[in-house]
């Protein structure tokens, strides 16, 4: 299946932003609820949702509903970097945290 299709399965999530943060609390990025980053914003709002953090498990999840996105992220680093970040939670293994601001 590929990114548009799966995201279409996923719940619409209320909210302005995604806001990760590290194990001290730190903001380390935002995911706007906006055109260009709604996608991100959803997949990462559901990740949250079903796994309480982006961790290791929820990385694989999302790197697989980002589909043929993934592959293209993997080519070049940079230039997806909400993948990434999923990316290098796989690999590191350590968990971000993430809540919902309305803006």
């Amino acid at each position: 299946m590929i990114f548009v299709d799966t995201l279409k399965t996923l719940p619409e999530i209320a909210g302005g932003q995604l806001v990760l943060t590290d194990s001290s609390g730190a903001d380390i990025a935002a995911i706007a609820n906006a055109p260009g980053t709604a996608g991100s914003f959803r997949v990462y709002a559901y990740l949250a949702q079903q796994y309480g953090s982006i961790n290791a498990e929820a990385a694989a999840e999302g790197l697989a509903i980002f589909a043929e996105h993934t592959e293209d992220a993997s080519r070049y680093p940079g230039k997806h970097p909400n993948i990434d970040r999923l990316i290098a939670v796989l690999a590191t293994g350590i968990p971000l945290n993430a809540r919902i601001e309305n803006a």
